[in-house]
């Protein structure tokens, strides 16, 4: 097959020569793509309000001599044009995308994480706290890739009572017996079990809710640490 057509998310741009740019896109229907946009600097070029982090498009990709596609043609959807006029929106919209991009592996297909990071962007446009929508990406991706944390009880004895740590080696909560790591209050277990456990959309409309920035934070280690990479875009979420 010559050519892609895939309903895509820009990911991460980055120049090339005078006048194009690499595309990182994130498709529905072939996972993480590279592709280059031809001429898309240039102030006459029709692809380059197209072609921008966060621009969520229909794209047609046509394969060449390199491992880089080539863009062909673009149409956008504009479903994310919510984020761009409001820094809180912009930079946890930021943290979604390139977690998705540290996420992700090249051509490797994976349609329900792609719908998962439609969601959270799209959920941008209403949440009154959108730091928390990232923070609550952050732990849908750990979940997403097999490490979602234990919260129901210690995750060192099985204790359920007195739980006052999060520890990233041992992969959850502990009680104050097995306590190391990070100590974590009542209220952020609370919001962390929420969000995990069944109740992320009633978390989604409240109003900066207790224990956010002690939750983001959490989440922000244990992504890294998963991941094993930094993530730049993320050491803003306990300043929103």
């Amino acid at each position: 097959m010559n050519t892609i057509r895939s309903e895509a998310i820009v990911l991460r741009t980055y120049k090339l020569g005078e006048a194009d740019l690499i595309c990182v896109l994130l498709t529905r229907d072939h996972g993480k793509l590279r592709a280059v946009a031809h001429g898309v600097r240039r102030t006459s070029s029709k692809l380059g309000s197209r072609m921008e982090v966060l621009d969520h498009v229909d794209v047609l990709l046509a394969r060449g001599r390199t491992e880089l596609l080539s863009v062909r043609q673009v149409e956008s959807r504009g479903a994310f044009d919510h984020v761009r006029s409001d820094y809180g929106r912009l930079a946890a919209a930021l943290v979604i995308v390139e977690t998705a991009d540290a996420a992700t592996i090249e051509q490797h297909e994976d349609p329900s994480y792609f719908e998962m990071v439609c969601r959270a962007l799209t959920a941008l446009g209403e949440a009154p706290t959108p730091a928390v929508v990232a923070t609550a990406f952050l732990f849908k991706t750990l979940a997403h890739e097999g490490a979602t944390p234990v919260l129901e009880h210690c995750v060192s004895c099985g204790e359920d009572d007195e739980l006052v740590a999060f520890d990233l080696g041992e992969g959850g909560l502990l009680c104050a017996s097995c306590r190391r790591g990070r100590p974590v209050s009542p209220e952020a277990i609370t919001l962390m079990r929420r969000i995990l456990l069944g109740d992320l959309a009633g978390v989604l409309r409240e109003h900066d809710p207790s224990g956010a920035a002690e939750v983001a934070a959490i989440a922000v280690d244990a992504v890294e640490s998963n991941l094993g990479r930094r993530l730049r875009a993320a050491r803003v979420l306990d300043a929103h």
